[in-house]
């Protein structure tokens, strides 16, 4: 068994909740992580144990978690696209 670390865990769910027309097993093969892994996940983000089937109980903290957690997603993602940028720049001089 592989252990990941919060930040991970946080960004992984973040950035399945910041794509509407991923599914959970594309995101889990983008990451290189088990599709049951990253369920797991987003239902702890969730308040929910796994295999429960009722609607997690929406609060201010859950929803300020989640939106800071995309937040962070986001921004680590806009550091990568910036990254790529500069490369492929480099490379058409």
């Amino acid at each position: 068994m592989k252990h990941y670390p919060a930040e991970f865990k946080a960004d992984a769910v973040a950035l399945y909740r910041s794509r509407p027309g991923a599914t959970i097993k594309s995101v889990a093969a983008d990451l290189g992580v088990n599709t049951e892994t990253l369920r797991n996940w987003i239902r702890a983000a969730d308040g929910r144990r796994p295999g429960a089937h009722s609607a997690p109980p929406a609060t201010s903290q859950a929803v300020d978690d989640g939106v800071q957690a995309e937040l962070a997603a986001a921004r680590k993602r806009i550091r990568e696209l910036e990254e790529e940028r500069d490369i492929l720049r480099k490379a058409a001089r």
